[in-house]
């Protein structure tokens, strides 16, 4: 028999654990809702050797805290409040700035309502092992615990619980360290409260709470100077203002009220969509929107009102009678802004402000014309700025100070290394250092009274055109997650390390339940040169009926990626494998990318294999899919096993494999053609970078799904040269197709709400009207962009004896006209928008790269769940989660894209500058002579593509 006792809680404690309130139902009803909390005694401080917390364990805080400070020289700790966190984030996340620092879960749950991103980075800083944070559950301890007050705001309510939590914490470490007589009173450390809100503070010192803000706070630390600059200028009354307070004229309009925007947008009268900055024009911008064919056009810095590239904006369009086309004349920031005042004096008459704003307004004069309207207007408010840390350098014009000495503060213009962003304006110690460098910025404020955003210096990247340097920049212009992989993380993989191997078979387990044997089969694998991270492998056979068997085998990464854990959420995170010319950024870590997950020769591996019985036309009889264990024959680079294929001498069973997976893949690739599928071109290049080592070339190639794949041979001198596509390069991508397709079918047949797919959705008509006219006018050919079986065949037909270039550069500016592919929820859009159009495919998914692409881990684990292998983890089952994770994804697979393609760019700018002082010292000629094409053509300017 077992006695429980219950003992009643004293109604005077009910209001500190209950919370009531009434909430109306989506049908109108009221009901009232009651949360408890169970408030608890034993919820430690964090300091190591605390009395009071005796058995504490985990504990990170030093037993006197920070004692460098000069203010406080018995040692202390820093307790932030919100709005710390949601403006100074890059200050805590500088590696000098490291004073302990106690986080409030009061905090860390204002922070996750305000900013999911910011929220993101507070986690990743309390996980960070060389800092010293602790979270403090003062919701959940008695003494801190609290409730709102009757009229009491939400704001008000969190400002209290901050305050009572740095009282408790003062009081908790006074107790911890009682006198003892007759000795000298111990050093007691101050836990003092960082806030910027003027009345919190005053309350905080009137109950005795040590409270300090951020920037008398920092100039009290012993580098002092380095961590002023990386104060932000946003949300701050103590901020050393950026510039002269003098009147100014307005520039721009009022943003109208959150309330008014979502009303104009839901009423129609606004529209939103993503603000697009035009690169050959700063004093231009588009919006995106889907009622309109044409994008919205914004004309002038007024219409744009200080939208950066990427912020989610409301527009209101003007009348048609005032309707305007976009500009074709090349205004650059640099030049029209040239020698422009850092400081904006504040003198409305100013000389200099007048002159810019005239070459503004000249410029906006020149450039629009009557013909080709579109939809224009201007910006009312911003629903969701996309603002984050810049790569930039300083402009020296703006200097004021040559002094490489001198730590007096100066405002300097940071210009962004992208095009579409504006110039930021900052105020630094190290502006005379910072010449030369490339840093990074991030910017604060935009006032109506200025022409630049205000923001405040994080760090420097290194010398300016350094590979590092460079480098780094690319990841950080494009977003790319790039820090190592945690402790956390790590831990998920096996613990047998390298030497994890696939138990025998005679003694079963876990690894073999309900997966096929298959290590007899001829399987080998068909990749660029270097490649390291083997997703794919294939094998064919023919069958005793006349038949072929061609399978597609798949690296199985969800039997070492298991959902909800560290690596799961981190290659969740990650998105995407970033392949740069010179250096790969993985999804997941070596260990599994690059060993026990790769499907390399001679060794046994897991997989999850696709296996079709064909007809010998390439028609599918059948299809099954399972979890496998495969031991690959060879693992080709593509010419490797176009030399097999081309070679007749050789007869033996991986040749022979060989010639029939290709057969079948020139029959699937001409069914996909002759169903509209598209064949566009996109400018590939191979970067040969040679090592003193090697003369081997870096291969940057694009595979299904436009991923880019190298190998990682560094060197010095820089050659470019085009890619040459094989007969195994289509091989390989026809059966990838062939397995996503099928792959696709099934998943969304088991889970119709839920399908991890991809979809390409048809370019509107109207994005080709400029193609449409100019290979008109110049070539007489006609663009039929009624269907994407009409634009194949108009495509082929766009060929020019004379050029042999031509028809590749109209099928990439064909490309430029097309519509994102994107992941997506199959629950979340209507069927008839499932198809792929450029690949003419009714449904399609990504399952063929899980290594380097968690669309594909997802994919993997809904078909493991469809066969009946593997249940199916609760969150696939959610809709909403999924819409969550495939933004993301979709996100990053964009930015992946772009970051290899920068990387690209970046080596062929390189070997076209090395070519010109090759050229220079030998021919003294200046620059260098190149053939090109030219595709577009402003007033003042030409764009032209370069053969090379």
């Amino acid at each position: 028999m077992v006695h429980i006792t219950i003992q009643k809680r004293p109604r005077e404690e009910a209001v500190i654990t209950q919370r009531k309130f009434f909430k109306k139902t989506a049908r109108g009803k009221v009901i009232k809702v009651l949360r408890e909390r169970y408030l608890r005694d034993d919820i430690y401080c964090g300091v190591i050797g605390c009395r009071l917390c005796a058995d504490a364990a985990g504990t990170v805080l030093p037993t006197s805290g920070d004692m460098t400070h000069k203010d406080f020289p018995s040692g202390h700790f820093i307790l932030p409040d919100t709005n710390i966190f949601l403006t100074q984030m890059d200050l805590f996340e500088s590696p000098q700035f490291s004073p302990p620092v106690i986080i409030l879960q009061t905090v860390m749950e204002e922070v996750r309502h305000r900013s999911l991103p910011l929220y993101n980075r507070l986690k990743a800083l309390i996980k960070s092992d060389d800092r010293n944070v602790w979270v403090f559950y003062n919701e959940f301890r008695s003494e801190t615990a609290i409730v709102r007050e009757e009229g009491e705001t939400p704001n008000d309510r969190n400002d209290r619980s901050i305050r009572i939590g740095a009282k408790w914490y003062n009081t908790h470490l006074r107790l911890a360290r009682p006198p003892v007589r007759g000795q000298k009173p111990p050093a007691i450390p101050q836990v003092v409260l960082l806030t910027q809100d003027a009345g919190n503070r005053d309350k905080a010192l009137a109950e005795d709470i040590p409270c300090i803000p951020i920037r008398k706070y920092v100039e009290g630390t012993r580098d002092a100077a380095q961590f002023l600059d990386l104060l932000s200028a946003g949300g701050s009354e103590e901020i050393e203002p950026t510039r002269a307070t003098g009147a100014r004229s307005i520039l721009y309009a009022e943003y109208l009220p959150t309330a008014t925007l979502l009303a104009g947008i839901k009423a129609g009268h606004l529209h939103q969509g993503h603000f697009n900055a035009n690169q050959y024009n700063y004093l231009e911008g588009t919006v995106p929107v889907p009622s309109l064919t044409k994008p919205v056009l914004l004309v002038g810095r007024e219409n744009m009102n200080r939208a950066v590239h990427g912020d989610v904006v409301a527009v209101e369009i003007f009348p048609e009678s005032e309707w305007k086309s976009p500009g074709d004349e090349v205004v650059d920031q640099e030049s029209t802004l040239k020698n422009d005042d850092v400081e904006e004096s504040g003198d409305e008459a100013d000389e200099n402000d007048t002159l810019v704003q005239a070459r503004e307004s000249r410029a906006i004069r020149a450039i629009h014309t009557p013909a080709g309207r579109q939809p224009t207007g201007r910006i009312v408010g911003i629903i969701k700025r996309n603002w984050r840390a810049y790569v930039c350098h300083v402009d020296a014009s703006s200097l004021t100070s040559m002094s490489v000495s001198s730590l007096a503060p100066q405002n300097v213009f940071a210009s962004p290394v992208s095009r579409l962003l504006p110039r930021i304006r900052i105020r630094t110690r190290q502006a005379p250092s910072l010449l030369g460098q490339k840093i990074l910025v991030a910017p604060d404020r935009w006032e109506r009274t200025s022409r630049y955003p205000e923001g405040h210096f994080v760090r420097t990247l290194g010398k300016a055109e350094s590979k590092e340097a460079e480098q780094e920049s690319l990841l950080l212009e494009f977003d790319v997650p790039y820090r190592p992989f945690g402790r956390s993380i790590l831990d998920c993989l096996p613990a047998e390390g390298d030497s994890w191997t696939v138990p025998p078979k005679s003694e079963g387990g876990p690894v073999w339940t309900d997966r096929e044997d298959l290590r007899e089969l001829v399987v080998c694998s068909i990749d660029p040169p270097g490649c390291q991270d083997i997703d794919d492998a294939l094998h064919a056979r023919r069958l005793s009926n006349g038949n072929i068997e061609a399978g597609v085998h798949i690296a199985d990464v969800t039997h070492f990626v298991h959902p909800n854990t560290p690596m799961d959420a981190e290659a969740a995170s990650r998105g995407t494998t970033v392949y740069l010319a010179d250096k790969r950024v993985d999804m997941l870590p070596s260990l599994l990318g690059t060993n026990l997950c790769s499907l390399r020769s001679g060794v046994e591996r897991l997989a999850f294999s696709v296996i079709w019985e064909l007809t010998e036309d390439a028609d599918i009889v059948n299809v099954r899919f399972t979890k496998s264990v495969i031991s690959s024959k060879a693992s080709f680079e593509y010419s490797e096993a176009q030399m097999r294929l081309d070679d007749t001498n050789l007869t033996d069973p991986l040749t022979l494999s060989i010639r029939l997976l290709n057969a079948l893949a020139r029959k699937l690739k001409a069914k996909r053609m002759a169903a509209g599928a598209l064949d566009l071109a996109s400018p590939e290049v191979r970067i040969n970078l040679e090592s003193p080592e090697s003369s081997d070339p870096l291969v940057v190639s694009s595979d299904t799904g436009g991923s880019i794949k190298a190998n990682e041979k560094q060197g010095e001198s820089i050659g470019v040269i085009q890619k040459a596509l094989l007969a195994t390069n289509s091989l390989v991508e026809e059966f990838m197709l062939l397995a996503n397709c099928s792959v696709a079918a099934r998943i969304n047949e088991s889970f119709p709400q839920t399908a991890v797919l991809r979809r390409h959705m048809p370019p509107p008509k109207t994005n080709f009207e400029k193609l449409q006219d100019v290979l008109m006018k110049r070539k007489d050919f006609t663009l039929d962009v009624s269907s994407s079986g009409a634009l194949a065949a108009s495509l082929d037909k766009c060929v020019d004896p004379e050029t042999p270039y031509f028809n590749t550069l109209v099928r990439i500016m064909a490309t430029r006209c097309m519509t994102s592919a994107e992941y997506f929820c199959s629950g979340s859009v209507s069927r008839d928008t499932f198809r792929h159009y450029g690949l003419a495919s009714p449904i399609y998914t990504h399952f063929t790269s899980p290594i380097r692409r968690y669309a594909d881990v997802l994919a993997h684990r809904q078909l493991a769940a469809a066969i009946a292998h593997t249940p199916l983890h609760a969150s696939l089952h959610s809709k909403a989660h999924i819409e969550r994770v495939v933004d993301v994804l979709n996100r990053r697979h964009r930015m992946a894209q772009m970051a290899g393609r920068a990387s690209v760019e970046f080596y062929v700018g390189l070997a076209l500058r090395e070519r010109g002082e090759a050229i220079t010292k030998i021919g003294k000629i200046t620059g260098v002579v190149e053939e090109a094409f030219v595709i577009r053509v402003f007033r003042n300017g030409l764009g032209v593509f370069v053969f090379g």
